[in-house]
């Protein structure tokens, strides 16, 4: 399980989806696509490994799909994604 965990936050657009997802709240493919800079079909598709890893959940919502990081995590595997995103987080503050 760790191991599609790390392989699927090795992309960086994933990895930047999931960094906006860490505000707790839904997003929609639409605004993932726009933050990260990608088409619709890339954007579905690293989503689509998020959630096979485990990493994220989606709802539908009309014509739109919302997505959320998933608040079953095990406490072990939601550590180890607050820590890779903490430390890209630094890296962020340092290149600046």
């Amino acid at each position: 399980m760790i191991l599609n965990i790390l392989n699927a936050l090795a992309e960086p657009t994933r990895l930047g989806a999931m960094r906006i997802l860490a505000d707790h709240g839904e997003h929609c493919v639409c605004e993932l696509m726009d933050r990260c800079g990608a088409t619709q079909s890339r954007m579905s598709r690293h989503m689509g490994v998020l959630k096979a890893a485990g990493l994220v959940i989606d709802r539908r919502d009309a014509q739109w799909v919302r997505y959320r990081i998933n608040p079953d995590l095990p406490p072990d595997v939601a550590a180890a994604v607050a820590a890779i995103l903490a430390c890209r987080k630094n890296e962020d503050r340092k290149a600046a």
